[in-house]
């Protein structure tokens, strides 16, 4: 090798080894940053010519990323749906001893029955099973309130999960036509691919999300359902929030580029993500739980209905428990929709709306002498109320679409649509946790590929100062050579 040779290839050596280092700073510098993902300075080498770094590249593995958005978006989707249904089990269903769930009421009017039937003539046992009636009424109006209440909180999340979308896909536009433009001129892109990535990871929280590397480092982005988030352009996401829910409100579907992808008109509707999470709390799982408390309030009405007790045949009507439909009765086997939030105990019978308690003995509380059991006037009559004690054990019909039991007392529905909810939160609590421990392995895996080990850093410097170190030894030992081959031709 000429000494010229041996000189280019040692600067070359010294101007790779600069890059290296500038390199190994970068990464070491963005250790700490989340997204971040280290750095190589790829090195080559040209005959006569010396090394040279051919190229910067990320240290990345598209299996383990697309593992981590996969691990993400169903993670954000079971939190959406856990934290939905843990909010209505804390205020319906959870401690029977608090008196929350609709089964402990019936079971506490139940006892506030046995006790009045026992002793009919006895008027403060007469005001608590009245008292009781009226808590059993509150706490299905209560429930309906919670219900709605997460209807409405779950509505007001998609309307800013769909905002978010709408924002990253416009930061995703920006950072991908910078990663296009500098594949095409050569430049080192690799911090913007970090971008990106980042970009559509936080995307993935929100929806699930696939995406395709094209030419020149382009990219596109499509729902885990196949439709097009971004293809050159990003594509609009559309939702129009609804403020007030009631059991009978349907919410609306959210849209991308003119797609319906929730509700159920959706033919692509959406799998995972924050946002289908929160569209399936809006609009199935607290609508059957809703479905589940109207039959209750239905099935109280049955029970509790009197029955004309003369010859006219006349039709049976609501008695303690009524609602605004009355005298007409709810229709049998059938969700009445949003009845637990109308269902009252009736005015004539409640003292503190002027009532007479003697009612629920007696009968006729719909004001109808023709409903009247207690004929005689008999204040020892307990006929009536054995009656009703009865028919909370007696067999009824439910609605089959309401996953509550089809048939049974109504203590027996009241108690299935009990465990129907805290298996569904049970369920989702499971998979929350499934789901979070996934993507912390899917993280660690894929950190472990395209993270930065100080160590590992460290350690290839000291190679680079070595490497820098021998070049400028050949720089400078060629430099005396050549002095003094000069100074020889000089002479």
């Amino acid at each position: 090798m000429s000494l010229t040779a041996a000189l280019d290839s040692a600067r070359a050596s010294l101007m790779a080894s600069g890059i290296q280092s500038s390199t190994i700073s970068r990464n070491i510098a963005g250790a700490s940053a989340t997204g971040y993902s280290r750095k190589i300075a790829v090195l080559d080498n040209l005959p006569g010519a010396g090394v040279y770094v051919a190229a910067i590249q990320r240290a990345a593995s598209s299996g383990l990323y697309n593992n981590v958005l996969t691990a993400t978006s169903s993670s954000a989707k079971q939190s959406a749906i856990y934290d939905g249904l843990q909010k209505i089990a804390t205020a319906t269903v959870d401690d029977t001893e608090l008196d929350q769930s609709p089964t402990a009421q019936l079971n506490a009017l139940k006892k506030a029955l046995q006790q009045y039937a026992n002793a009919p003539d006895n008027t403060t046992l007469a005001q608590a099973a009245v008292t009781s009636a009226k808590d059993m009424a509150t706490s299905l109006n209560e429930a309906t309130k919670t219900v709605q209440s997460v209807r409405e909180g779950a509505d007001a999340d998609m309307a800013t999960s769909v905002a978010n979308i709408n924002q990253l896909l416009t930061q995703f536009d920006k950072v991908n036509n910078a990663i296009v433009r500098g594949t095409i001129a050569g430049d080192d892109v690799t911090d913007y691919l970090d971008q990106r990535d980042s970009i559509v990871s936080k995307l993935s929280e929100e929806v699930g999300v696939e995406m395709s590397i094209r030419t020149n480092g382009d990219a596109a982005l499509y729902t885990d359902s196949g439709v097009v988030l971004f293809d050159k352009t990003a594509r609009t996401v559309s939702f129009t929030a609804t403020n007030i829910y009631s059991p009978g409100t349907t919410g609306n579907a959210v849209y991308i580029d003119g797609v319906p992808v929730t509700g159920a008109n959706s033919v692509m509707p959406l799998k995972s993500g924050k946002l289908a999470g929160l569209a399936q709390l809006r609009d199935q799982d607290t609508v059957t739980y809703q479905s589940q408390l109207d039959e209750i309030a239905r099935g109280l009405i049955n029970t509790f209905r009197e029955s004309d007790q003369t010859a006219a045949a006349l039709p049976d009507v609501p008695g303690l428990f009524t609602y605004p439909g009355a005298p007409a009765m709810p229709a049998s086997a059938t969700v009445s929709v949003g009845l637990a939030g109308l269902i009252s105990v009736a005015a004539s019978v409640d003292p503190a709306q002027g009532g007479n308690v003697n009612l629920l003995r007696d009968g006729a509380i719909s004001g109808n002498v023709a409903y009247r059991y207690n004929t005689a006037g008999n204040g020892g009559y307990s006929a009536r109320l054995q009656q009703l004690i009865g028919g909370m054990d007696a067999s009824q019909p439910f609605d089959a679409t309401t996953q509550g039991k089809p048939s049974g007392s109504l203590i027996d529905f009241a108690s299935s649509s009990t465990s129907w909810i805290e298996n569904q939160r049970k369920t989702a609590d499971s998979n929350v946790t499934y789901q979070k421990t996934l993507l912390e392995r899917s993280t660690a895996a894929l950190s472990n590929v395209s993270g930065v080990n100080m160590d590992d850093e460290m350690s290839l410097m000291l190679q680079v100062e070595r490497t820098y170190s021998a070049s400028s030894k050949i720089i400078s030992t060629v430099d005396e050579m050549l002095q003094s081959l000069l100074a020889a031709v000089g002479n």
